[in-house]
C-alpha cells in the first residue's frame, strides 16, 4: 500500500513533523467535505501550510476536492488498513472525542468491569512510590490518549503500570472495535513488580486484550527489544526529580525517533522551585510541554499529595533524547531521598519498633502486616521521627 504520509512529508517542508500529515488525513476521513480552513484549525497549522499538504495528498491520490476535502477510495482504504480505523464504531468514537462527559454513560459497562479488576489488584508497595489511582483516573488517561489520536493503530508503552492504564486502554479498544478479532493497537508494559505484571497478564488473557508485559529494573537501560518502536508512552514515576528524569528517559528510549509524539506524565503538584527544575529536565531531554491539566489524577489514600496529581502532556522534538541513557545508581524513590527513622510503640505490649530504610521494618505497612515482633499485635502509635 502506498505510503502517503512519508511521501508527502518528503515533498512539503514541515517543521511540525510527519505526524501532522497523519492527523490531516484522519480529519478528512472522519469529516468528509471539511473545509481547508477548518482542517488547518483542527491540526493547528497555518492555512498556507495546510493548503500545501492538501495539494500534495490530492496529487498522490489520497484526497479529493469537492465542496470540501474528503478521502478518496484509496485514501479511505489507507486510513482503515494502515492507520487502524477498519472496524471502528464511528458513532461511539465521535461521542467519546466530542461530547465532554458522554463517556460516563457510553462506557458505564467498562467502568463497572474496571471496578471489579481494581478491587482485586495487588497491594501497593510504598517503597516503590506506588499508589492506587481511581478507576476514573485510568479511564480518563485512556480517553486523553484517544482524543490525541495516539491510541488507534498505535504502539503504546506503559513505563510502570500499578495504575492499570494498560487495562483501561485495552478495554476501551474492545468497545471501539466490537467485531474485531484483533485490536487495532499494541500495548506493552514494563515494570519491576512481578505482582502487577502477573495480574495484568491474567486480565489480558481472560479478556483478550492486546497487552504484553516485560519485567525490568528501570535503573538499567530499557531492553533492546523495547527501544525505538512506540508512538507514545504513559508514566507515573516516583515523585522525585531523579525518578521523573529516569522514567522519562526510559520511555523516550522506547519511542520512535520522530517529532510530535505524545508523552503522558502523571506527577504530583509541586512548588514553583521544584516545577522550574522539572521544566529544566524537560528542556534537557528535548521535550516541549503541550498541556498541563491540574487535578487530573486522583489516588486512593495518597494524603501526602492531597490525593490529587497533575497530567503533563509532553511532545517530542528533533532534539529529544534520553537525559539518562546509562545505568542509574543514585537515590530514586522518595524514601531513599528523604530517609527517616520512625519509632512506633505497640498498643498492646508497649514494644518499641524502629521503621525505615535502616530499621527492623522498612515501612509501617510491613510492620502492620507482620505484626509486633513480641506479641503479633497489628496496631501501633508513632512516638518519634528523625532524619538519618
Amino acid at each position: 500500500m502506498k505510503k502517503y504520509i512519508e511521501e508527502t512529508y518528503k515533498r512539503v517542508e514541515l517543521q511540525e513533523g510527519q505526524r501532522v500529515i497523519e492527523q490531516f488525513l484522519i480529519q478528512c476521513y472522519l469529516n468528509p467535505d471539511i473545509s481547508t480552513k477548518e482542517l488547518a484549525r483542527k491540526v493547528l497549522l497555518p492555512l498556507p501550510v495546510a493548503t500545501a499538504i492538501k495539494k500534495e495528498l490530492i496529487k498522490a491520490g489520497a484526497l479529493e476536492q469537492g465542496s470540501g476535502v474528503r478521502c478518496s477510495t484509496n485514501g479511505r482504504e489507507y486510513v482503515e488498513q494502515s492507520l487502524g480505523y477498519a472496524g471502528l464504531d464511528h458513532v461511539l468514537f465521535q461521542k467519546l472525542i466530542n461530547e465532554g462527559d458522554a463517556w460516563r454513560t457510553e462506557l458505564a459497562d467498562v467502568h463497572t468491569s474496571m471496578e471489579e479488576i481494581f478491587s482485586l489488584r495487588p497491594q501497593v508497595d510504598v517503597q516503590l512510590d506506588q499508589s492506587k489511582s481511581t478507576v476514573e483516573t485510568s479511564l480518563r488517561r485512556a480517553l486523553l490518549c484517544l482524543r490525541d489520536q495516539a491510541l488507534l493503530g498505535k504502539r503504546i508503552l506503559c513505563v510502570g503500570d500499578d495504575d492499570l492504564v494498560s487495562v483501561a486502554l485495552g478495554l476501551l479498544l474492545k468497545r471501539l472495535y466490537p467485531a474485531a478479532e484483533k485490536q487495532a493497537a499494541m500495548i506493552d508494559v514494563v515494570d519491576i513488580d512481578q505482582r502487577f505484571l502477573g495480574y495484568i497478564e491474567s486480565i489480558a488473557a481472560e479478556r483478550k486484550l492486546p497487552i504484553t508485559c516485560h519485567q525490568a529494573d528501570l535503573r538499567q537501560p530499557l531492553p533492546k527489544r523495547l527501544r525505538g518502536k512506540y508512538d507514545c508512552f504513559f508514566t507515573d514515576p516516583p515523585y522525585t526529580l531523579s525518578g521523573m528524569s529516569l522514567f522519562l528517559s526510559r520511555g523516550i528510549s522506547g519511542l520512535q525517533k520522530q517529532k510530535g509524539l505524545s508523552i503522558y506524565l502523571s506527577f504530583a503538584h509541586k512548588s514553583p522551585d521544584f516545577t522550574l527544575a522539572m521544566q529544566r529536565e524537560f528542556v534537557r531531554a528535548g521535550l516541549t510541554v503541550r498541556e498541563v491539566i491540574s487535578h487530573f489524577n486522583e489516588y486512593e489514600g495518597a494524603q501526602m499529595i492531597g490525593n490529587r496529581g497533575q497530567m503533563i502532556v509532553l511532545t517530542t522534538t528533533e532534539m529529544t533524547t534520553p537525559s539518562i541513557p546509562q545505568a542509574f545508581h543514585d537515590a530514586l524513590y522518595t524514601g531513599e531521598e528523604k530517609q527517616t527513622l520512625r519509632t512506633y510503640r505497640c498498643k498492646r505490649c508497649e514494644e518499641a519498633i524502629r521503621v525505615g530504610m535502616k530499621g527492623a521494618f522498612k515501612t509501617i505497612e510491613e510492620l502492620k502486616k507482620r505484626g509486633c515482633p513480641r506479641c503479633k499485635n497489628g496496631t501501633f502509635r508513632l512516638i518519634s521521627r528523625k532524619r538519618v
